[in-house]
């Protein structure tokens, strides 16, 4: 790294007797190489490790230990994390994970959260470059998605984050023309279960979320969405907020984006979408159809730790109306006084779009992320899920065994064994091939039965995975039901 003429001309100044700086940096850099050649051969090896593994209650024993007042060498502590720590993850990096809807990181994006660790910048304002590549990567959105030039984007920790600063915005709104209005919002019953609870953490309170129906695919029912608002005009209530769903949670169904863009036109409502899970699959041009509309929102909510594959975590916020937001959050304290000049200079400071003052550098992981994949082979990865996701249906349907228990929009599969009335069996089978450490789908609820859910979101799972997936799921049925099944 080059040194400036003005540090070059200072003389090298004694560290502070308090310092936490290492005494001996050559040592540092030593262990420092070791610890990343570990971490690449995890993830290199990823394959042949298992998924998951419980705990042991040894590890966990170990982590019972008195406050540590005094120092403990690097290599003492680093040895734990590879003895108790890493051997004992999620298991979201690897290949068989198909639980929840969890990203697999890449080695770049860690590469970069290092970078950023490093670096240890608070993006919550100020004159720095830092902010600038955040701000990049909203301009990016904001052409990706087709939203206009007064959209605005902001990192947060996740979209159940985003969904909830949409849920102020669309409030503020609303009581900026009619304080005293009892509000009423809209979404389907597949939504998140964040929306809720962003309605009470909002003061408005999940009473006043009406959760409309369904229909046979998992969206919306736009006629009773339009029934259900004109029942709360005739009521005296002020509909203020409808939240469409591109790719939910427990599906992967993606609402009629167009649809809801137009009732909520008609009705003069805030219309925000929660694309977490699904949002970036615009990336990928045989997927993008299905999210027509989605720029017709006031605001979207995303991931970029799931389909992106950024490491965790990396939530985004994406608004048309960039101003408007910066009233809702906009900072008058007298320490955060701006400058004309200087650090305490700088156009833009997100601390004024969104609740946080102190903010991570989660742009930087992402900025590698696009820079160095691109957009093309992220949205090819994405497809590819979904290609794996209609073979995992097919080989279910072939099955005479089992069972497709929803249909099958994006990446998501949810199935189980046939004549399994509870789904006792499937929360059984799925406990198995956890234990077994091949794959690891999640368990959820279709109509009130447990289903095994298959999340194929890792863009290094491959139709062998599927494979142990099908042969795991009748192996173990067989086993915990007997050989009549």
């Amino acid at each position: 790294m080059a040194v400036s003429q003005k540090q070059a001309a200072e003389p090298a100044a004694a560290a502070s007797p308090t310092s936490l700086d290492p005494q001996d940096w050559s040592g540092l850099r030593t262990h420092g190489h070791q610890m990343l050649d570990d971490m690449f051969d995890h993830l290199e090896s990823l394959r042949q490790q298992p998924v998951w593994q419980a705990p042991p209650a040894a590890a966990r024993a170990r982590f019972h230990a008195p406050l540590p007042l005094g120092p403990s060498p690097l290599g003492d502590v680093h040895q734990q994390f590879l003895d108790d720590i890493l051997p004992f993850s999620s298991g979201n990096a690897h290949p068989g994970f198909m639980g929840w809807v969890q990203g697999g990181g890449t080695p770049v994006g860690m590469l970069a959260e290092m970078l950023a660790a490093g670096l240890n910048a608070n993006l919550g304002g100020r004159n720095h470059m830092a902010i600038a590549v955040e701000r990049q990567i909203a301009l990016w959105m904001r052409d990706l998605f087709g939203f206009p030039e007064t959209a605005h984007g902001l990192f947060l920790t996740g979209a159940s984050q985003a969904n909830f600063v949409a849920v102020l915005l669309a409030r503020h709104r609303a009581l900026s023309t009619a304080p005293q209005a009892p509000l009423v919002a809209y979404t389907s019953q597949a939504a998140h279960g964040c929306i809720p609870r962003a309605f009470d953490m909002a003061g408005i309170g999940a009473q006043h979320l009406r959760r409309i129906a369904t229909d046979a695919a998992g969206r919306m029912d736009t006629d009773a969405l339009q029934a259900a608002i004109r029942q709360d005009q005739k009521g005296g209530l002020k509909p203020f907020m409808l939240i469409g769903t591109a790719g939910t949670v427990n599906t992967g169904a993606i609402d009629d984006l167009t649809a809801l863009a137009a009732i909520a036109s008609e009705h003069g409502l805030y219309y925000h979408i929660d694309g977490a899970l699904g949002a970036l699959g615009v990336c990928a041009p045989e997927l993008a159809p299905l999210f027509a509309g989605i720029n017709l929102s006031d605001s979207l909510a995303f991931d970029f730790h799931k389909w992106g594959q950024v490491p965790y975590d990396a939530g985004f916020l994406l608004t048309h109306d960039g101003a408007a937001q910066k009233a809702v959050f906009a900072n008058e304290a007298a320490y955060l006084t701006r400058a004309e000049h200087g650090l305490a200079a700088g156009d833009l400071w997100p601390c004024d779009y969104g609740p946080d003052l102190s903010r991570g550098f989660r742009a930087l992981k992402t900025w590698f992320t696009l820079k160095v994949y691109g957009l093309d082979a992220l949205g090819a990865s994405m497809a590819a899920n979904c290609r794996l996701a209609a073979g995992l249906a097919r080989r279910i349907e072939a099955e005479p065994e089992l069972e497709v228990l929803a249909p099958v929009s994006l990446n998501i599969v949810c199935f189980g064994v046939r004549d399994d009335a509870s789904g006792a069996l499937n929360g059984r089978i799925i406990e198995a091939l956890h234990a077994a450490g091949r794959v690891a789908p999640s368990l959820t609820l279709i109509d009130g039965r447990k289903a095994i859910r298959a999340a194929i979101v890792n863009h290094r799972t491959t139709e062998a995975d599927i494979d142990a997936l099908i042969d795991g799921v009748l192996l173990f049925a067989r086993q915990l039901k007997g050989p009549a099944l």
